[in-house]
């Protein structure tokens, strides 16, 4: 294997700009030698000096190659003609060593307005790969360059893990160029290289996967990735939960937007809140001052936001939960799930319930508690609660989270209450310590709870058994070395997938 290869490069002027415009793109397949690495082209026009390209990083490819890609784009102006025709090089730069791939020293050419050439090695080239999906794309596109004549080109793809496979065929369109960009390239062009172009209706999958097939002068030539296939994704679905801690920190506006800020930058989806606060007021309330709506300020939009109250805490608060969400809520319902009602009694309980859309995923029922201890109440309050989520969880909802704080501690009696009840798991523990997690909710190990002796943890995302979803990380997040301490409470991160 080649340290670096080159896969493909097009040369195109669109003319669908004020004034032509030279698009240039430069791709490598790279050896994965280092997670430190710079990518390069290095490239230069008819007149030109030499000029570097610095690539990014796209996807792996293989088991041990990695996708790479570097754009330029030169506009026509007085001062500064279009490149022309381009000659370039490219080079990776890992483990302190520099390595080229020049095409033996001559470099590689492509002529203006040319379309697309490809490498030797790569016959049948995937021409912008874009490894993700977005939130509400239903319609993958598959763009191939063929070197030779193709009789033709397919696509076979899946969305459940090869477990079916469908077939669809690709398209050559001789004015490809000219609808795209407005451009003379001819499709074949004079490299012998045509596009080919597919839709895949993939509809709300999570995941597709997919490999390219092209007939040659009689000859099938694969193009599956390095033997991994294209997998093309939508975002994890991530949940966190965190204890606010009711208006008792210290620089309190400031650890909200800490908390507001870890939401942005780790692209969470749901966040299950409880000791939310906003001034008594009288009993009335106050809006402004209200912990999630600050958070939920600080949020890109659309972000969405249900909330509700349970009680008077800390003898100045309207306490309660709430729930931010990235989609919009189907539908929303707060009730207790404890005997007490009485808004000055601090083991009144209430939850909150939200239903969402999950893309790729479907509908989650997504539950924020915030229940008592042991000693006053938690099991009564606990089995309300499970109760509520079984008659919620009808037939079109994929998943049900009760997220929160339980106010028992994992291998108490509390917990051992959940263990036994069979119908709900926990999440977090599944994701970092799985053989725990089988001896307690597969195997009911005997003394399973010395397992769990220095776990500490009091709050839990627990799903119901036998749901579509999956964690696969799971983390702390409001610690030192990751957003520091916010709050009495940790903030407990998971990551999901669909199964």
């Amino acid at each position: 294997m080649a340290e670096i290869e080159f896969y493909y490069a097009s040369s195109i002027i669109s003319r669908r700009q004020r004034a032509p415009l030279q698009r240039l793109t430069f791709v490598a397949l790279v050896e994965n030698r280092a997670y430190d690495k710079r990518v390069e082209a290095r490239w230069r026009g008819e007149e030109g000096e030499w000029q570097i390209a610095p690539a990014h990083y796209v996807a792996p490819y293989g088991d041990n190659q990695e996708v790479w890609r570097a754009e330029v784009e030169v506009m026509l102006a007085d001062e500064r003609p279009l490149p022309g025709n381009v000659q370039f090089a490219l080079v990776v730069n890992q483990q302190g060593r520099e390595t080229w791939e020049n095409n033996g020293g001559v470099n590689y050419t492509i002529e203006a307005d040319a379309g697309v050439i490809v490498g030797a090695r790569h016959p049948v080239a995937l021409l912008d790969f874009r490894p993700r999906l977005e939130p509400e794309q239903r319609i993958v596109p598959v763009t191939v360059a063929v070197f030779g004549r193709a009789a033709q080109v397919a696509i076979e793809w899946s969305t459940d893990g090869w477990q079916t496979k469908q077939r669809t065929a690709c398209s050559l369109a001789r004015r490809h160029w000219d609808q795209l960009e407005l451009s003379n390239a001819r499709n074949p062009n004079q490299y012998a290289v045509g596009v080919w172009a597919a839709r895949l209706r993939i509809r709300e999958a999570f995941r597709v996967e997919y490999a390219i097939v092209a007939e040659i002068d009689g000859r099938q030539h694969w193009e599956n990735c390095g033997g991994r296939n294209f997998s093309v994704r939508r975002d994890s679905f991530k949940v966190l939960i965190l204890n606010l801690h009711c208006y008792q920190e210290d620089d309190q506006q400031a650890k909200l937007t800490t908390i507001a800020q870890a939401i942005r930058e780790q692209n969470i989806d749901v966040v299950c809140l409880q000791e939310v606060a906003e001034h008594w007021n009288d009993g009335a309330g106050d809006w402004a001052s209200n912990t999630a709506r600050i958070i939920h300020e600080q949020l890109p939009q659309p972000f969405y936001l249900c909330n509700d109250w349970s009680h008077r805490g800390f003898d100045r608060y309207r306490e309660g939960v709430a729930i931010l969400s990235r989609y919009p809520f189907l539908r929303t319902e707060a009730r207790y799930v404890s005997a007490s009602h009485d808004p000055y009694d601090i083991h009144a309980r209430k939850v909150l319930m939200g239903q969402i859309n999950a893309p790729g995923i479907g509908v989650i029922n997504l539950f924020s508690a915030h229940l008592s201890w042991w000693s006053h109440g938690f099991r009564t309050q606990f089995d309300a609660l499970r109760a509520w989520a079984e008659r919620r969880a009808t037939r079109h909802v994929v998943a049900t989270l009760l997220c929160g704080d339980f106010n028992i501690k994992a291998g108490s009696e509390g917990y051992a209450h959940i263990v036994n009840s069979s119908d709900f798991e926990d999440q977090f523990l599944k994701a970092t310590d799985r053989a725990t997690f089988d001896a307690i909710f597969r195997r009911r190990q005997e003394h399973w709870q010395g397992a769990l002796a220095h776990d500490g943890r009091i709050d839990f995302i627990l799903l119901k058994r036998g749901d579509k979803l999956r964690p696969v990380a799971a983390q702390r997040l409001f610690v030192e070395g990751s957003y520091g301490r916010v709050s009495d409470h940790e903030g407990f991160l998971v990551t999901f997938e669909p199964v």
